[in-house]
């Protein structure tokens, strides 16, 4: 089998890059347009960091690249455009925010045509207020080739593409696309984030392929609560348990912030990069911070800065302190070894806006066995006609 290789659109500070490299993709390039986060991503490619791997960093905004590196046949094309014109601490202006890279992404998508893609953004793109937008997107996914008229507004654009689809025009590239919503903690995350995730394949990829199930559950954390067995993992007495918890009981309990930090020292303890405390943290009524014994609330990165309450935890007698850097990376599934460049503030941006590691290894490698077993068919079919040919000729 060949190799799988990738591009990155919208790269931020790694982590969907870390989970597609872990789900067996070489990358090709890393494209990014915040100095930060490309500062990030080469100090851990130039330390050798093994999920790297020496991948190209592109500081560029993605309108502006130069694709003529691309293979004619590329694997896959990954990114999270940004999600602040969809999210619910942004200001949620969809189209008309110049933030909006959907047509930038599609534009990208039209040009690599890639066997596969996946497409990551916030939950708030699937609110009733953005639905016509979204299904937009989800029609442009589908054919990128079909852009927009000059003058031509999004709705215009939506209007007349349904037509000469209706007619049967635009087969010449097609995708076929699978959004679903979920939230990270079910598939092993210790973090309640609720993404809507985009695949889509190529129409001739032989693609047999559905969401991965989720492989933890709210009910099975709550079931270990309560016989003691979760208390027991970490040491401890009998805490509080979770107060609901639903989902498969069969399955691996959620990771709370007490698992996913296991193992690390107090903060400032150690000299390990990233992990010095910040003091300052206050709770209050709406902006109490995350338990230790359940999934961190989001780590969030939004237009008004870190937003304290999601980036801080509580402590059972009611104090608060803000998480670490490394304690954040933790929550998001980055590495010990992985570190952010920037202040404080600025790896919590970086790490509010990634994709989890995890959650992007999960869904990067389904999508790696579909394309192996589309090669596999393939040189099973060519192998067919092959000695098919070689029996006409005997």
């Amino acid at each position: 089998m060949k190799d799988l290789q990738a591009i990155e659109l919208f790269a931020g500070g790694g982590g969907l890059l870390l989970g597609t490299s872990l789900a067996g993709f070489d990358h090709l390039a890393a494209v990014e347009w915040d100095h930060d986060c490309c500062r990030t991503l080469r100090a851990n490619r130039d330390a050798g960091h093994p999920l790297m791997g020496g991948v190209p960093v592109i500081e560029s905004d993605v309108r502006a690249v130069d694709w003529s590196f691309a293979p004619d046949e590329l694997d896959l094309l990954a990114g999270g455009p940004p999600c602040q014109p969809f999210s619910l601490g942004g200001l949620a202006r969809a189209a008309l925010d110049p933030r909006d890279m959907f047509p930038a992404y599609t534009r990208t998508l039209a040009r690599l045509k890639p066997r596969a893609f996946i497409v990551e953004n916030v939950k708030g793109l699937t609110r009733a207020s953005f639905h016509d937008y979204y299904e937009y997107i989800l029609l442009r996914l589908r054919h990128p080739l079909v852009t927009a008229r000059e003058g031509e507004t999004w709705r215009e654009h939506a209007e007349r593409l349904s037509r000469e689809l209706t007619a049967g025009v635009h087969d010449e590239l097609r995708y076929e696309v699978v959004p679903t919503v979920v939230d990270a903690a079910d598939y092993g995350v210790g973090q309640h984030r609720h993404r809507v995730i985009m695949v889509g394949f190529r129409s001739d990829v032989q693609a047999q392929w559905a969401f991965p199930k989720p492989t933890h559950s709210g009910a099975a954390l709550l079931a270990a609560q309560r016989d003691g067995r979760y208390w027991a993992w970490h040491g401890m007495g009998p805490g509080t348990p979770l107060a609901r918890g639903g989902g498969d009981p069969s399955l691996r309990p959620w990771r709370t912030v007490r698992d996913a930090l296991d193992g690390l020292p107090e903060p400032g303890v150690g000299g390990l990069s990233g992990h010095e405390p910040r003091y300052g943290a206050k709770a209050y009524a709406g902006h109490t911070g995350s338990v230790l014994d359940e999934p961190s609330k989001a780590i969030k990165a939004g237009v008004h800065g870190v937003p304290g309450g999601e980036n801080m935890m509580r402590f059972p007698d009611g104090s608060v302190r803000y998480y670490t850097v490394r304690e954040a990376a933790r929550i998001q599934g980055f590495p010990d070894g992985y570190r952010f460049e920037g202040s404080w503030g600025v790896a919590l941006r970086q790490i509010g806006n990634a994709v989890p590691v995890e959650l992007a290894r999960v869904v990067a490698s389904s999508v790696a066995t579909a394309l192996r077993e589309d090669d596999a068919r393939k040189a099973m079919g060519m192998e067919l006609e092959s000695l098919e040919a070689e029996r006409e000729r005997s």
